[in-house]
């Protein structure tokens, strides 16, 4: 008779920021077997004792290994195969995210070290299992959400300038974007409010800009700069 093996099931979470003018991904330094001393993706096995579903699993990993807490998760895709994972085949559900860079420290004796490192240099790193590949994948899909949505915003502070936003979107699609274009989006999609104030920005006054407190995220039928 045939002997069946579960395969392994794993969730990873590709979360990115933008800080510095550049794209960041937050990576971990695993402190075991595989990969040893490699970085990786914040994630790992699920607990049917601990996880209430796969997203609580994902935010449970990415609070032991790294103490970071995005807003959303949002699924990205399934990965499998035999090839990906050394102790067998492997399943993984990746989620990914946008958000504001918040210190990371790891709470677990499985990972060495958590930081933010920026994507264009990820070519200098020997990343864990096939972690170079989802990375990539997560980064299209988030420049295709930069394109027809006002995701960026999310890894912005509560109050921010349209230049702001501006230099996140294109950190992102890593090319100019037109700012009347983006000003006609923020007219358009009806997600934020203007601040009753103003920064000072060395030759006028900016407009301070927030998100609406019940702001869905707009879908726009063309991509910026089409």
């Amino acid at each position: 008779m045939e002997q069946y093996q579960n395969p392994l099931f794993t969730i990873d979470n590709v979360l990115f920021t933008v800080a510095q003018g550049e794209l960041k991904v937050l990576l971990v330094k695993r402190a075991i077997e595989p990969f040893i001393e490699q970085w990786s993706l914040p994630g790992g096995f699920v607990d049917p004792q601990l996880d209430a579903n796969v997203e609580a699993c994902a935010r449970r990993k990415l609070q032991e290994k790294t103490g970071v807490a995005p807003s959303y998760l949002e699924q990205l895709k399934v990965f499998s195969g035999h090839k990906r994972d050394p102790r067998g085949f492997a399943v993984t559900l990746a989620f990914y995210a946008l958000m504001g860079e918040q210190a990371a420290q790891s709470h677990i004796d499985t990972v060495h070290d958590a930081k933010w490192l920026p994507v264009h240099q990820l070519m200098n790193y020997q990343l864990a299992f096939d972690h170079q590949a989802i990375i990539a994948e997560a980064v299209a899909r988030l420049k295709q959400k930069a394109l027809y949505s006002l995701v960026p915003v999310y890894c912005l502070p509560e109050q921010f300038t349209v230049t702001e936003l501006m230099t996140v979107i294109e950190a992102i699609i890593e090319r100019p974007i037109q700012r009347k274009s983006l000003m006609r989006r923020i007219e358009a999609s009806d997600m934020f409010v203007a601040v009753d104030e103003k920064v000072s920005t060395g030759k006028r006054p900016a407009q301070l800009y927030q998100l609406k407190p019940d702001a869905d995220i707009y879908l726009f039928e063309r991509n910026l700069g089409d």
